[in-house]
């Protein structure tokens, strides 16, 4: 049995895919807050969606986009874990799913502004 130190990359992908899953549970009940404004009225979704104009608003959407972009990065690199067997390259794995995620957050990012 191969015991990886918890300083290994592929222990920090399991803890990065674990709480970016976490996280976004969290936020489902603000999602559902904020369809409930769109069914509730149009000026409480005008509202609301002046309010989601603001800097902070921003910022929490990217780092959102960022979690579901490291979360399914890393649900593939455990599927293909899971599929293709343990492998040599699994610090490049972790390498793309972290790359990708933070390409992706970028790339909203950007098209936000």
């Amino acid at each position: 049995m191969d015991m990886r130190p918890r300083s290994h990359p592929t222990y920090l992908a399991f803890v990065v895919h674990r709480v970016s899953g976490l996280l976004l549970a969290l936020f489902l009940p603000l999602h559902f807050w904020a369809l409930g404004t769109a069914i509730s009225g149009e000026a409480r979704l005008d509202g609301f969606l002046r309010w989601a104009e603001n800097p902070l608003a921003k910022a929490a959407e990217t780092i959102l986009v960022i979690l579901l972009a490291a979360h399914l990065a890393g649900g593939l690199r455990v599927l293909a874990l899971e599929f293709l067997g343990w492998r040599s390259r699994q610090k490049d794995m972790v390498a793309a799913s972290a790359g990708i995620a933070l390409l992706v957050g970028l790339v909203f990012l950007l098209n936000v502004v």
